[in-house]
């Protein structure tokens, strides 16, 4: 059984339909990818998951449920774990309370407080200046660690690395390389398309609100990166 499993779902805003069936399938321990220009229904997918854009039609099935137009809070307890676009981090919190705000620490969990600064060192560093005393990459840290701090199962990261620098984003991919070793299941939507390769055992090509097509990682990255180019037109 999949942990994550989108079965025909379409979504849209108003009378304005964007997914026309999406089917996309994640187990545990896999890191799977959605590649697409802009416009083309990624985020829009990633909303329908969390519950943030109900889906018209279609399953959403986590462990076999169907969750469909639950509520996000539903699919944060189910655990689904969002990285968001545009880090929405709050500006009027410090950084550790940012990542305790919406945290599920049961437990023996993996991710609490000290864990979390563990493995994102910078945000020890940085954990009583506010929000909007971050630089864009340190935002980004604080809304992977705010997504750990649920424990979730599977974390979805939209735009990963948009808009960081270079030596950000590098460190981005490795705690994300980190987080594969471990077992955590992960979405990733990114426009990085050799670390995705590098990262992701496979991935979803989707244009017009639809999967066109579904590549699975070989040995070599770099191929692999070679027939994403193809699929994206790069």
């Amino acid at each position: 059984m999949s942990l994550l499993s989108l079965r025909g779902v379409t979504a849209g805003y108003g009378t304005a339909q964007v997914l026309f069936g999406i089917d996309l399938e994640i187990g545990e321990g896999e890191v799977v990818t959605l590649l697409g220009r802009n416009g083309m229904g990624k985020t829009t997918t990633v909303r329908a998951i969390m519950g943030l854009n109900p889906p018209w039609s279609g399953e959403i099935l986590v462990d076999g449920e169907n969750l469909a137009g639950a509520p996000p809070y539903a699919i944060g307890r189910a655990g689904v774990g969002l990285v968001p676009e545009g880090r929405q981090v709050f500006p009027t919190l410090t950084v550790e309370e940012n990542l305790v705000a919406t945290a599920k620490t049961p437990r023996g969990a993996r991710w609490e407080l000290d864990a979390v600064f563990a493995f994102l060192p910078r945000l020890a560093e940085r954990r009583g200046h506010l929000g909007s005393q971050l630089s864009g990459g340190e935002q980004q840290m604080v809304a992977i660690g705010r997504a750990l701090m649920t424990n979730p199962r599977l974390l979805i990261l939209d735009e990963a690395t948009e808009g960081l620098a270079p030596l950000v984003r590098a460190e981005i991919w490795t705690r994300l390389a980190e987080l594969k070793a471990e077992g955590e299941a992960i979405l990733v939507i990114d426009k990085n398309v050799g670390a995705i390769a590098e990262l992701g055992d496979r991935h979803y090509i989707i244009e017009k609100g639809e999967i066109v097509n579904t590549v699975e990682a070989v040995a070599d990255w770099k191929t692999t990166a070679k027939t994403l180019e193809g699929h994206l037109h790069l």
